[in-house]
């Protein structure tokens, strides 16, 4: 008697991978947020052998734990509370040292070099991504799942990454920098939700975190001050300089360059008869360079440290970036002269700053493919 391997073989799971859901075992990322504890509801729901971590990146104060961020001192307290509901083991992890590592001295020295950072980016690539996946893969886990509001497709073992369903929660932007070994075992079960329809789930699954209030700031800069984190950590970093205009002359005084960001019109405290904007920072020489709005208007892009997460074929026609992770996908062309890539904007975007991410899409059948990106040099 003959049998059909093929009945036998098993069935692929909601993760994509070929295991029945009680014999997978998932880390879950559990930031104590709504869409994390949403994401671990649902895959024990499933199923599946859920394991929840939680990360303590920096040491909570006052300011912190009024403040609407993530990973704070009460964050903690909610993914405990989580996991308990769910009856899921749950383990923190201190990583304050590797976060202000890898996460906060990076925000810091890139501002006092004129730049514009990007630490969500930064504490993916790092701590989250690289951390979180060793610890994972060490816990014998078959996935790393977050809530993050992105769209991935496994298909023969391989993933990919597409904006989300809900184009205002999408963080694809802020996953450009993943490695092609993270990303295929990674998933992001969110990724075809509405914000409202995790919240339901939430509910239905009586979480207490459902109505939380989604976080806002960087996690370590309460209120959106970054200018005060900086002080706190750098206080030699206030010192007062030029500001020149485009001819070179001396048109005023400012009082640190940390103040300023390129397309900044605000505090440059000039009275002129057209609006001044911040053209450049010159870190070296502890200037700023400011004119007219139409002189913020960029058509090439520099990059370093490309990330690649698709193959050349992606890339022989026209792709789309986004320079910012709320603004538009701009049409492009990537091309790359003396091992330096260069990205030439189809169309005029104002404001653009080093240390920015420039993050590559192209369309297809399934939606807006994330293909890697750059950080932009000038």
């Amino acid at each position: 008697m003959s049998i059909n391997t093929n009945l036998m073989k098993t069935k692929i799971n909601s993760l994509g991978i070929e295991k029945k859901p009680k014999d997978t075992t998932v880390v879950v990322a559990m930031s104590g947020g709504v869409d994390s504890s949403t994401v671990a509801g649902m895959m024990k729901k499933e199923g599946y052998n859920v394991i929840g971590i939680t990360l303590k990146l920096y040491d909570d104060t006052q300011q912190t734990a009024k403040s609407k961020q993530c990973c704070a001192g009460q964050d903690i307290i909610d993914a405990k509370k989580v996991a308990n509901k769910l009856n899921i083991e749950h383990k923190i992890l201190y990583y304050q040292s590797k976060f202000k590592e890898g996460v906060v001295d990076n925000f810091v020295e890139s501002y006092l070099s004129g730049e514009t950072p990007i630490p969500c980016v930064q504490c993916n690539q790092t701590v989250k991504f690289k951390d979180l996946f060793e610890e994972s893969k060490n816990l014998n886990a078959d996935a790393l799942v977050t809530g993050h509001y992105v769209k991935s497709i496994t298909k023969n073992n391989e993933t990919n990454m597409y904006r989300a369903v809900d184009e205002n929660r999408d963080q694809s932007y802020f996953l450009f920098n993943t490695t092609r070994e993270q990303l295929n075992y990674l998933r992001f079960p969110l990724g075809g939700l509405m914000k409202n329809e995790t919240r339901d789930i939430a509910k239905n699954l009586g979480l207490n975190v459902a109505d939380k209030p989604d976080s806002q700031d960087i996690c370590f800069v309460p209120n959106g001050d970054y200018v005060s984190v900086i002080q706190k950590l750098r206080p030699d970093a206030f010192q007062k300089g030029n500001i020149k205009n485009l001819d070179g002359k001396v048109i005023g005084v400012h009082d640190g360059i940390v103040n300023f960001t390129i397309g900044q019109r605000k505090g440059i405290k000039i009275a002129e008869k057209e609006p001044l904007y911040v053209l450049e920072i010159i870190s070296q020489k502890n200037e700023i360079i400011v004119g007219p709005r139409e002189k913020l208007i960029k058509k090439k892009v520099g990059l370093r440290d490309l990330n690649i997460l698709s193959n050349k074929e992606d890339f022989k026609n026209d792709i789309f970036v986004k320079i910012r992770s709320t603004g538009k996908l701009i049409k492009s062309k990537l091309s790359i002269f003396n091992n330096k890539p260069n990205v030439e904007l189809l169309e005029d975007e104002y404001g653009i700053s080093p240390g920015q991410a420039c993050v590559f899409y192209k369309k297809d059948s399934n939606g807006d493919k994330l293909l890697g990106g750059g950080w932009i040099t000038n």
